[in-house]
């Protein structure tokens, strides 16, 4: 007799798992809702227990170990027929009330109102009293685990207990109370963890504020210029707390342009190894990507212009943009201007035979459609549009003007699909450039190019970490 013990969230969660342990003759012997988990007796998650067994001889997943010979003994008198503890410490066989109770509910159960004279004997009343209540309840089953009417199932719980008590004199596997500890031990170590950090993330928050509350004049002033650049706090705090540890301030902390100069020289440095620095000489195809309305047309025009006139390349056009009404028309009046090829696709295929028609060409632009690139399915099926050979790359184009944290949602699908330059637009058009920061700091992304304004090619540069930070600070006398 083989029984275990489930936690699960709902009953039926567990009918997977008995039948894969036990078998489709296993059944159901009791259910009952318990709570596990919490804090101090608190906060504890509503479960299941599923107490399901199967006999020995059943269509179990794996088979039982061999057993060692059970000892042979000399039944006991009619005297001691209980078996008391000085009999060797065993504990009794109730099989009488086993089978009397599967009697109550089957009346052709075989009831044994002498008492066991053998382990095998007793073991096979208890079997008897089993199949003729799994018997009775034939009409109850469904596919895989059963469930049997209480009055069966304290009788064959009962019987279970019993059997796998007196019947196997070595343990063969784990109790189901050994097996279950572990995971609800588990369960609750994780969720007290857990507690524990959001502790430690709000004492951190207070310190922080308590410290930012007592900042010098001037490093506070630098705190509140960073801020309204809508560079993230967490960016804020990090500089702070290493201006603080590499220069011991007094009082007064220095004048605002020391604090400026080093606060510039270290957002420096931590830019820098991000920094793209526009377009490799071995690229022979960018794809540009992006939402809808940030310029990546009139970035192209622009950046093609720049390979033509100061590079010397010659460059193609592919465009995929065909849901925009008039963005085929915008790029073929920039491919006139210009004198370069274009082509337009419609699909992946289309894609390929594009490329062919342009293999003489130095450098490609491709184009793709704006969508809402905070939908997976918008962004995968752009990249089936994208290339990823070594003379390859893509370019994600986002607006200054848009939100940070609209920035930081749009990149993340990207992100995961290998993208990783940006190009940042309108620069001209906001006052506020934490974004840049942000998105490079906490997202990993690459800065490329900064555009500010539409005059093509003029209004575009590569990305320089030291004349961003200095716009991102002002100057310190404005201040």
């Amino acid at each position: 007799m083989r029984v275990k013990r489930y936690i699960v969230n709902k009953v039926p969660d567990a009918l997977p798992m008995i039948r894969s342990e036990l078998g489709k003759e296993a059944v159901i012997l009791n259910t009952k809702e318990i709570k596990v988990g919490g804090f101090l007796g608190l906060f504890g998650k509503k479960k299941m227990e599923v107490i399901a067994a199967v006999e020995s001889g059943g269509a179990a997943k794996e088979p039982a170990p061999e057993r060692a010979p059970a000892p042979s003994f000399t039944p006991p008198s009619r005297k001691t027929a209980g078996w008391s503890n000085e009999q060797g410490g065993a504990a009794p066989i109730h099989a009488r009330s086993a089978a009397a109770t599967s009697t109550a509910y089957a009346p052709t159960a075989v009831s044994n109102t002498q008492g066991p004279t053998s382990i095998s004997g007793a073991h096979g009343s208890i079997k008897q009293a089993v199949t003729t209540s799994r018997d009775a309840v034939a009409t109850l089953e469904v596919p895989g685990p059963r469930a049997v009417p209480p009055a069966a199932a304290s009788a064959y719980y009962t019987a279970a207990k019993q059997a796998s008590v007196s019947v196997d004199p070595v343990p063969a596997e784990k109790t189901a109370s050994e097996e279950d500890n572990f995971p609800v031990a588990g369960e609750k170590e994780e969720q007290l963890l857990s507690e524990i950090r959001d502790m430690k993330s709000w004492i951190r928050q207070l310190t922080r504020q308590y410290a930012e509350q007592a900042l010098p004049d001037n490093l506070q002033a630098l705190r509140e210029r960073l801020l309204q650049q809508e560079v993230s706090a967490d960016l804020v705090s990090r500089l702070l707390e290493e201006l603080q540890a590499h220069h011991l301030f007094g009082e007064a902390a220095g004048s605002r342009r020391e604090i400026w100069q080093l606060a510039g020289g270290m957002l420096t440095e931590w830019l820098e190894p991000l920094t793209a620095g526009g377009i490799a000489a071995n690229i022979r195809t960018i794809h540009f990507v992006g939402p809808t309305g940030v310029g990546k047309t009139t970035t192209i025009a622009k950046l093609a212009a720049e390979q033509i006139l100061k590079q010397g390349r010659k460059v193609g056009f592919v465009t995929s943009d065909t849901y925009r009404i008039a963005a085929v028309d915008q790029l073929r009046t920039y491919a006139n201007i210009l004198n370069v090829p274009l082509e337009v696709v419609f699909s992946p295929a289309e894609a390929s035979r594009a490329f062919r028609q342009l293999e003489d060409r130095d450098l490609i632009f491709m184009d793709t459609a704006g969508r809402n690139y905070r939908s997976e399915l918008h962004v995968s099926e752009v990249s089936s549009l994208l290339s990823f050979e070594q003379d390859s790359e893509t370019l994600l184009v986002l607006s200054l003007t848009g939100k940070s944290k609209d920035m930081a949602d749009v990149a993340q699908p990207f992100i995961r699909h290998g993208v990783r330059k940006v190009v940042f637009t309108k620069m001209d058009e906001t006052s506020q450039y934490g974004a840049i920061l942000n998105l490079a700091m906490e997202q990993g992304m690459m800065p490329t190019y900064i555009g500010f304004g539409q005059t093509v090619p003029d209004d575009i540069e590569p990305f320089r970490a030291a004349s961003y930070i200095e716009r991102l600070l002002g100057d310190a006398a404005d201040e």
